[in-house]
């Protein structure tokens, strides 16, 4: 263990690019260290694996969003870690806690983005399905668990599962047409249950958990396949920057939230005055 920062050690799930890159360097920023994990290790080697990517290059890596956390001042740990790999999921929590002394904040923003996740129900398949509930359910699950001894000894410790508006709202329209797939939402709606019940089971050994719905971000990997998957015209969205903002508030101001409640991150970034406005930009 080495250069041990007691409450300000972060894990940052899904972190190559979009709200987990956002969130990383708005971590960097309020002065957390941050531990980032996602598939992509390097610059240059990301591909866009969705229903409609068609493998196309993708912007972002562990490496370069390591670079920017320690441009800021703070550690960085860049860690390779897929959803589907429980074993890497493990070894990457204990990496922080050898290296660093423990873990203050899990931030579960990762998904699988694998074809499925926009699929209509007549075409969805099984594997398809378990595949989102393995990697959007089941994977955050593990995670909480790794985190939680280390989290419980301290008596403190933050979570926050970036979760989704499908989990609690019926779409206005079939895939295709404003809508989304019953995969994704499945999985989302299942792993929306953790916060609460985390709330109501180790609250009172200080355990923080919060759902954050993120609203619509036009994330790299969004901005690339919204035509694809009928969803221009039908959202107007916000920066990845956003919903980092809304997380970076939440882990500092546990006394105004509710244990286990769900934010809309969007929302809270305009009523507490995170971030500029970017409606109608």
């Amino acid at each position: 263990m080495t250069g041990d920062a007691p409450g300000r050690r972060a894990l940052v799930t899904g972190a190559t690019r979009g709200i987990g890159r956002a969130t990383a360097l708005a971590l960097a920023g309020a002065g957390w260290d941050v531990a980032v994990t996602g598939r992509t290790a390097r610059r240059g080697e990301g591909r866009d694996d969705s229903d409609t990517g068609e493998g196309r290059p993708l912007p972002g890596s562990l490496e370069e969003t390591g670079e920017s956390v320690r441009a800021t001042g703070r550690r960085a740990l860049e860690l390779v870690a897929d959803l589907h790999d429980q074993d890497a999921l493990r070894a990457a929590v204990g990496r922080v806690e050898e290296e660093w002394g423990g873990i203050d904040l899990l931030v579960n923003n990762a998904v699988d983005t694998a074809p499925g996740s926009m699929v209509a129900v007549t075409e969805l398949t099984v594997a398809q399905l378990e595949s989102k509930l393995a990697a959007n359910v089941v994977a955050p699950f593990v995670l909480i668990q790794a985190v939680l001894p280390g989290m419980l000894d301290r008596g403190a410790g933050t979570i926050v599962d970036v979760t989704s508006h499908t989990a609690i709202a019926d779409p206005p329209g079939p895939v295709g047409q404003g809508g989304w797939g019953v995969a994704y939402a499945a999985s989302k709606a299942a792993s929306h249950r953790f916060a609460p019940l985390l709330a109501v089971e180790l609250g009172d050994r200080g355990i923080r958990a919060y759902n954050l719905d993120p609203g619509y971000v036009e994330t790299e990997r969004q901005l690339v396949n919204a035509a694809a998957l009928g969803l221009v015209g039908h959202y107007s969205g916000a920066p990845p920057t956003v919903p980092a903002a809304a997380i970076v508030w939440m882990a500092d101001h546990p006394e105004a939230l509710e244990n286990g409640q769900t934010v809309r991150g969007l929302k809270l970034a305009l009523v507490e005055g995170l971030h500029p406005d970017w409606r109608g930009s």
